[in-house]
């Protein structure tokens, strides 16, 4: 075999096991992660049973290295027969998409400016920590009544970015509803169109990472120049800032630096600025001091729209009675109906000639509409009752004003179950609680990281939600 017939065999080896491996994770939320870092794999060399993987950056290669390769050494050994598969991610100088600090940095502040509007040609460019999807543009973006108003700041962005009214521009909502999208559509359009702004695009995780790893080696002043030197900064799920108080310190100082400069901002996040309890106030009075645009869930129409965008260039067509199924039955969140999407398209191409009538596409899509019902059907009430058995507490010290340990769990348990797992809104869930919708999120928000963390309470959590005939798994 010859050397680029052994490269093409390689790629095509880690496509499938990046695949397989996405498949086997249960959330959306963790699909998202995984794929963020995977996307950072620029090359694949293979030797036997030994396989490198080259990364655009090195904080990618030694979180890939602790957290995924054994992971995927064993998909290597299970499903393809590799044995002693032994997986390594390497950062490759050659390849690099980190953060590259020209020459002019040497220069001060009004120097560079000065000399950038006397430029007709680009500059050279400061590649982001993450790369941006080229799928992610404005016009494969359905706007709809939902996300109209965000759509329209984020298309302001690209024409005023960094002018008032628009700096810094926050986009909350739930999982799977475009925030991201529409953030590197941003980003897209304006190296399109502005190729001499300097673009960043990255999570508020990684950015958490990076600065961990730059002040264990003792180079913060890097990593502060890094992140001062952008034009626009667009940083993804800036919930994870909750994490740590002297990364929100960090954080805190760039945003003012480049604000000050006048360079563009823009943020997403599941939930509002107000309702991210674990931040400092004065980031919280930054983040809502530009423009704060939510996204909801999407109608029937919008819906429909969406799975019209997806299934356009299918071979063969998806008939648009089954579009019109799937955005019927699937509705609790826009991820779940693509999920439908993708499952009723392989089913297609197995069996060119099915009849997809109501009957089929309820049988094909069985594990998603029972979902939907079960999510439908659980009453908050319900719930409440449940946890309190399980937690052997009274049902009314549930959504009582006490707040001693062995309350507070439980309680947190059944808003953490009410939110990920029915279609209440938080207007409801607040009620039933008596609490404020702020203290709905904090109690959701917090068991979600506990049971990462807490085998016992994460056990307590599945045996519940198998009362309900679901698994944990499920949650939107």
């Amino acid at each position: 075999m010859s050397e680029i017939d052994e490269k093409t065999a390689a790629d095509e080896l880690w496509d499938r096991v990046k695949t397989i491996f996405m498949a086997s994770i249960p959330t959306p939320e963790g699909r998202s992660q995984v794929d963020r870092y995977l996307s950072m794999v620029a090359k694949v060399e293979r030797d036997g049973a030994n396989f490198k993987m080259f990364t655009t950056n090195k904080p990618a290669a030694e979180l890939l290295n602790e957290v995924y390769s054994e992971k995927i050494e064993s998909l290597l050994k299970l499903l393809f027969s590799i044995q002693d598969a032994k997986v390594v991610f390497e950062f490759d100088e050659a390849s690099r998409a980190d953060i590259v600090i020209p020459a002019a940095q040497a220069q001060d502040a009004k120097s560079r400016e000065s000399a950038a509007k006397h430029s007709n040609g680009p500059r050279t460019v400061m590649m982001s920590t993450m790369p941006l999807k080229t799928e992610y543009t404005f016009d494969d973006f359905v706007e709809g009544p939902s996300n109209s108003w965000a759509y329209s700041a984020a298309k302001g962005v690209v024409s005023h970015p960094g002018e008032k009214g628009y700096n810094p521009l926050f986009i909350h909502g739930g999982t799977g509803l475009g925030k991201t999208h529409l953030m590197q559509a941003i980003g897209n359009e304006l190296r399109k169109t502005r190729s001499n702004l300097n673009v960043c695009y990255l999570t508020a995780e990684m950015f958490l990472n990076e600065y961990v790893n730059h002040m264990q080696n003792g180079i913060l002043q890097e990593f502060r120049e890094r992140y001062r030197n952008f034009d626009v900064l667009l940083v993804d799920d800036v919930q994870f800032l909750q994490k740590g108080k002297v990364v929100q310190e960090e954080f805190f100082n760039t945003f003012n630096y480049l604000q000050d400069k006048n360079k563009q901002i823009v943020m997403t996040s599941d939930v509002s600025p107000k309702n991210l309890p674990a931040l400092e106030e004065r980031l919280i009075s930054r983040f809502i001091g530009g423009l704060v645009q939510e996204i909801e869930s999407p109608s029937y129409e919008t819906r429909l729209a969406i799975l019209k965008k997806k299934a356009e260039n299918d071979v063969p067509q998806i008939p648009l009675s089954t579009l019109e199924f799937i955005a019927e039955k699937i509705n609790s969140h826009v991820r779940a109906m693509e999920g439908a999407l993708s499952k009723v398209k392989v089913i297609v191409a197995q069996n060119p000639g099915l009849e997809l009538t109501p009957l089929m596409l309820t049988h094909i899509l069985k594990d998603f509409i029972d979902n939907e019902q079960t999510m439908k059907k659980m009453s908050l009430l319900e719930i409440q009752t449940t946890v309190a058995k399980k937690f052997d507490v009274e049902l009314s010290q549930i959504t009582s004003q006490e707040r001693t340990q062995s309350l507070v769990v439980p309680r947190q348990v059944a808003m953490f179950i009410s939110r990920k797992f029915t279609t209440y809104s938080l207007e409801e869930i607040g009620k039933a609680f008596q609490k404020k919708h702020a203290t709905v999120i904090h109690g959701v928000k917090t068991i979600q990281q506990r049971i990462e963390l807490e085998a016992d309470l994460r056990a307590k959590v599945e045996q519940i939600l198998a009362e309900f005939g679901i698994k944990l798994e499920d949650g939107k």
